[in-house]
């Protein structure tokens, strides 16, 4: 219960997040009440049936607060979503948790908060909310790596790396340029570039080749795992799942199947914020100089790409920069220039307008002529390398192995 009074001590004061919740005044209510609450609790530390009382309609106003604003956010596009309502929804969450550890500290209960952090983090906006979240956050992070151990009966592989491979690429190559160069041949002419040898000192290229490490640091959260080889399919599905459960599916040593055995469905943690939910991680790499250029150098979105040989990323443009950095395995990469797009058949339709219906790993001419007029460039993405595309060229992505990478976008 003590972590539950060093938590109180770190949440903000009610004009900290008032902007947040201008909108919003039955919240502002309700999370004004439940401070007060705690502050209440964290002086007195009361056993008295009145206080409990208090404490009972506090935590029912704040699940009240989660189950309308849940409602909310499952109403229309997520993106549509205003910022106030998911940075509301990580706050309801942090106290609901406060709760939850209040009352009982079994690994049940842990394991309980665990779950409702991952929910403000996926669902809800934990960040840029108050001073003192990164230690909130990283507080909860150090009591669920002590009392929630995946690595229990669980054994995973260490990646072997790959054998470097001579092969040829279709555009300019860099050997760990400069940012003056980088700038000069690169950014300026928006000219894609696959850049060798740029993070060979990273940690990550190293530590993540043990999946054991990933799965100690990681496997107890939740996250988004997508099921299926490419999204652009039928029987592409999402679904929230452990990171343990994903790894032990898609990594851990293959059993003797039978020939009625049905195989696992590729699945892949793709283009998700990994390293906000588990802070630890970004120890081991750090942010390329290279993303100092533009417009909005301080806002960096960086996303995992976890998952098995196989996984496909079809032919589609990013709006931004981005800088794909290979920590394991190789990826076969197909671009295409944004000169190119009539060309290529994108989706009609707003929320796949920016994917190709082709298969550019095996471009059908007859159904889609047009592909003919179209230059396309092959690569190999190696360990230890980063490919830069500007902002609206078109890639194809497919693994040759089993994969890590780190991808970076920024404006």
């Amino acid at each position: 219960m003590e972590i539950a009074y060093k938590l109180i001590n770190l949440l903000p004061q009610i004009d900290e997040i008032k902007e947040i919740l201008k909108s919003n005044p039955e919240g502002e209510f309700i999370l004004k009440k439940t401070f007060e609450t705690f502050n209440g609790i964290q002086k007195q530390k009361p056993s008295t049936s009145d206080s409990d009382d208090g404490v009972e309609e506090c935590y029912f106003l704040v699940q009240a607060l989660l189950d309308k604003f849940w409602e909310v956010i499952h109403t229309g596009h997520f993106s549509e979503v205003p910022l106030d309502v998911r940075k509301t929804y990580a706050l309801a969450s942090f106290c609901k948790i406060i709760f939850l550890l209040l009352e009982s500290m079994e690994k049940s209960q842990i394991e309980k908060c665990n779950e409702v952090l991952d929910d403000a983090i996926l669902l809800g906006c934990s960040q840029n909310i108050f001073s003192n979240e990164a230690k909130f956050m990283n507080l909860l992070t150090e009591l669920f790596d002590s009392e929630l151990d995946p690595t229990v009966d669980l054994q995973l592989p260490i990646i072997e790396p790959l054998p470097r491979s001579s092969v040829d690429c279709d555009i300019l190559r860099l050997d760990c340029p400069s940012l003056e160069e980088f700038n000069e041949k690169c950014f300026t002419p928006q000219v894609p570039a696959l850049l060798l040898n740029t993070i060979r000192h990273w940690p990550a290229l190293e530590k993540w080749r043990d999946l054991n490490y990933i799965l100690k640091l990681a496997g107890n959260r939740t996250v988004p795992i997508e099921i299926g080889s490419n999204y652009t399919t039928d029987e592409w599905s999402q679904q929230l799942m452990k990171i343990k459960d994903f790894l032990k599916r898609q990594f851990s040593q293959p059993k003797q199947q039978s020939p009625n055995d049905d195989k696992h469905e590729i699945e892949y943690l793709a283009q998700h914020e990994l390293f906000e939910q588990i802070p630890l991680l970004k120890n081991d790499f750090s942010i390329p100089d290279y993303c100092l250029l533009g417009e909005h150098k301080e806002m960096v979105d960086i996303k995992a790409w976890l998952g098995p040989k196989g996984t496909i990323s079809p032919m589609h443009y990013d709006p931004k920069h981005n800088i794909l950095c290979q920590i394991f395995g190789s990826k076969k990469i197909i671009l295409a220039s944004p000169k190119d797009s009539d060309n290529l058949y994108p989706h009609e339709g707003e929320f796949l307008s920016n994917t190709s219906q082709i298969n550019a790993a095996s471009p059908d001419l007859e159904k889609y002529p047009r592909l003919s007029m179209v230059k396309f460039y092959d690569l190999t993405l190696q360990a230890g390398d980063c490919l830069y595309m500007p902002p609206k060229w078109w890639h194809y992505v497919e693994s040759e192995s089993p994969s890590f990478s780190v991808s970076f976008w920024w404006e």
